[in-house]
């Protein structure tokens, strides 16, 4: 059984120059000392079907299910809608367009206001926004989150992790704080930034919380760009 997360297992790996042997590190639990390096494989019928749809969704980033899913048949690809909307689930995209406010906030999750509508970026440290993506690999992929400053298009902080936990995010929040803070924090409203745990940091900093309205991917332009 695997009774790590992804981050304790990268912890547990950045960590073996320590006197602490990771054999010993994984006695406590009673799991295999191979298990902290295990990365979860994706079968190549998904990795290659995962290759079709990051391919149409790179070149029409407009497209949703529907239309990914009839391009894929289009081009021979054996595949139900069902499983289209699973694997682009799994790749973490969807379809940049403005939609309709439908969806209902986690109630248990603080939705904070958009504060850049209008706002003139005139220097750095002003504004920095963040998002998450994915990058290929030849064995599955893996999730890639950014903290540009929106003046300068400089990359702060960065992090990547092959499952979407928040504990990633949190990890490039912090190291981005460490150095000059900003004015204002831009996100969507994905859990990874709307959880207490991640708010309460740029809180604890006096840096005002800015959020994406719903289905408004223009709201975080320059970090999409990137």
């Amino acid at each position: 059984m695997d009774c790590f997360t992804s981050d304790e297992k990268a912890l547990l790996i950045d960590n073996h120059h320590l006197s602490i042997s990771l054999s010993r590190q994984s006695e406590p639990p009673g799991i295999a000392r191979c298990t902290p390096y295990y990365l979860p494989r994706v079968n190549a019928e998904d990795l290659n079907l995962m290759s079709e749809i990051d391919r149409i969704y790179t070149k029409c980033p407009f497209y949703g299910k529907r239309h990914i899913y009839h391009e894929l048949r289009r081009l021979g690809c054996s595949i139900g809608i069902k499983r289209t909307c699973s694997l682009m689930r799994k790749m973490g995209i969807a379809a940049i367009y403005l939609k309709p406010d439908t969806g209902i906030p986690n109630k248990e999750h603080k939705v904070y206001p958009y504060l850049l509508r209008g706002l003139a970026i005139c220097r750095p440290n002003q504004v920095r926004g963040t998002d998450i993506t994915y990058i290929r690999l030849k064995a599955g992929f893996i999730y890639l989150m950014a903290i540009p400053d929106w003046y300068s298009r400089y990359v702060i902080a960065w992090r990547l992790s092959n499952t979407l936990e928040a504990g990633f995010c949190i990890e490039a929040l912090e190291e981005g704080l460490m150095s000059r803070k900003p004015d204002i924090f831009n996100s969507d409203q994905g859990s990874q930034f709307t959880g207490k745990t991640f708010t309460g940091i740029p809180e604890t900093n006096e840096v005002q919380i800015s959020m994406d309205g719903r289905g408004r991917a223009m709201d975080n332009i320059f970090t999409e760009r990137l």
